[in-house]
């Protein structure tokens, strides 16, 4: 498991605002659970971390940081 936070430089849609907006983790299997900073703070699950990116990416706005190497993740 990998954990994430999504990091915002721009705030397109005037709702999240900046900087890290959302953290989650990258299950074994691929799949993501992310939960938003700011109300409310709702939780949202993903097939992989290519739909959050295509889906709050904002075109390069925002980016997934990584906060675990892939070294220390678990095997599932």
């Amino acid at each position: 498991m990998l954990r994430f936070v999504l990091e915002r430089a721009e705030d397109v849609s005037g709702n999240s605002g900046t900087g890290a907006v959302a953290e989650g983790v990258i299950f074994g299997d691929g799949r993501v659970a992310m939960r938003w900073r700011r109300p409310p703070r709702t939780t949202q699950l993903y097939e992989c971390i290519d739909d959050v990116t295509q889906l709050h990416g904002h075109e390069g706005r925002s980016r997934v940081v990584l906060l675990d190497s892939l070294d220390d993740a678990s095997p599932s």
